[in-house]
């Protein structure tokens, strides 16, 4: 049961979306494929690997590859939220900037790129998280989003108190979460009563730059997750093997959201491993492979019950981790990379949040190589 000072925020999506290109949120402009960085508050980024990178977790060096992405005309800075390494022998990710002052300190550095928080809401209380966003969102004249996740690794969870919710008391727990946040970004004064929270006469001052609140994501692909996503969220973050999965998974996330009078962005990520030549991109990708943080792909495929697999399955499985925490790598010549871009935007993915085995010196040869082959596509503006 919940109470509230008035009824809970709601608005129409047609309005919603209006509201945002109005606005000029980059997330809502015309081109056909978004493109984000994902991944560079962390050490190692997406890929676990030795292979021999300048990429590092410094300031100095966070913000060069934010000021770079925003210069090409990517749409999103998008962090991992990360409080403790995933271990092997590189300790995969150990070292990480927490993302709500991460997009602030970010915002400074930039001018029209979307700074986002990747939360994962049983860390932190959404009245707390609702007054840094907007605090954000004020910092970077609107250009704030809001990534929450449910809390998937344990070890990371358990460091909060308490032990891993089941699975769809994940959701129940994020639903009442982002309403609570929803209502400080909308309402004077709130009081709820739920399942996990009691509030009682809430007040935030401002209130978001962005109407009715900041770009929300969420990469629930399970029946509660895309049930959340579709009702609470304007874009879901996919995982896919194929193009063939991403078509099958973002008509199913639509279909939800549709059932509700609202649609959804999709998005998907993943690694771009890309030189001039095949046999150039072959080796950079054997290399990477060669140099694969093979223990901490392992204890990954294994936490995610693929132990009992065929040896292929779950070799690919942990191949894919090394190349970017599971997602979809775009690997190939520039030529190469663009046809695969082509291939998911027919499939329903609107946006791409990539990573680089070296993101600033990686940077540069995409805007020159890449990028001028995505407008021939017609993928960008």
């Amino acid at each position: 049961m919940t109470t509230a000072t008035s009824n809970p925020p709601t608005i129409p999506y047609d309005e919603l979306v209006q509201a945002r290109k109005d606005s000029g949120v980059a997330m809502y402009n015309d081109n056909a494929m978004k493109l984000g960085i994902f991944g560079s508050n962390c050490s190692h980024g997406l890929m676990a690997t030795h292979a021999e990178t300048t990429y590092e977790l410094t300031w100095e060096h966070t913000e060069k590859i934010a000021k770079l992405a925003d210069q090409l005309g990517f749409e999103a800075m998008l962090p991992v939220a990360r409080y403790r390494g995933m271990g092997g022998e590189t300790n995969f990710n150990g070292e990480n900037f927490e993302t709500h002052t991460w997009a602030a300190g970010l915002a400074q550095a930039t001018e029209n790129i979307m700074v986002f928080s990747t939360t994962h809401v049983p860390t932190k209380h959404p009245i707390v998280a609702a007054k840094e966003s907007v605090t954000v969102d004020h910092i970077s004249g609107g250009r704030f989003g809001l990534n929450m996740t449910m809390g998937w690794y344990k070890a990371e969870m358990e460091m909060f108190g308490g032990t891993q919710r089941e699975h769809d008391a994940r959701y129940r727990y994020g639903s009442e979460w982002i309403e609570i946040c929803k209502r400080m970004w909308t309402q004077e004064r709130v009081d709820f009563q739920g399942e996990f929270f009691e509030i009682k006469d809430a007040m935030s001052d401002p209130k978001p730059i962005q109407k009715p609140w900041p770009v929300l994501v969420n990469a629930g692909n399970s029946p509660a997750g895309l049930e959340f996503c579709a009702r609470e969220c304007e874009f879901n973050f996919i995982a896919f093997a194929s193009p063939e999965e991403a078509n099958e998974t973002s008509t199913r996330v639509r279909n939800i959201a549709r059932e509700q009078g609202r649609d959804l962005g999709i998005l998907g990520y993943g690694n771009i491993v890309s030189r001039p030549t095949e046999k150039e991109t072959k080796q950079l990708l054997d290399h990477i492979l060669q140099k694969g943080d093979w223990e901490v792909a392992a204890m990954v495929s294994s936490g995610l019950g693929t132990e009992s697999g065929s040896f292929d399955k779950v070799k690919k499985l942990q191949e894919r981790f090394i190349l970017g925490y599971g997602g979809y790598p775009l690997i190939g010549t520039p030529e190469q990379i663009v046809d695969q871009m082509i291939e998911l935007n027919k499939a329903g993915v609107n946006g791409m949040m990539v990573g680089f085995l070296d993101y600033a010196e990686e940077l540069p040869y995409f805007g020159e190589e890449i990028m001028p082959l995505m407008r021939q596509a017609g993928l960008r503006q």
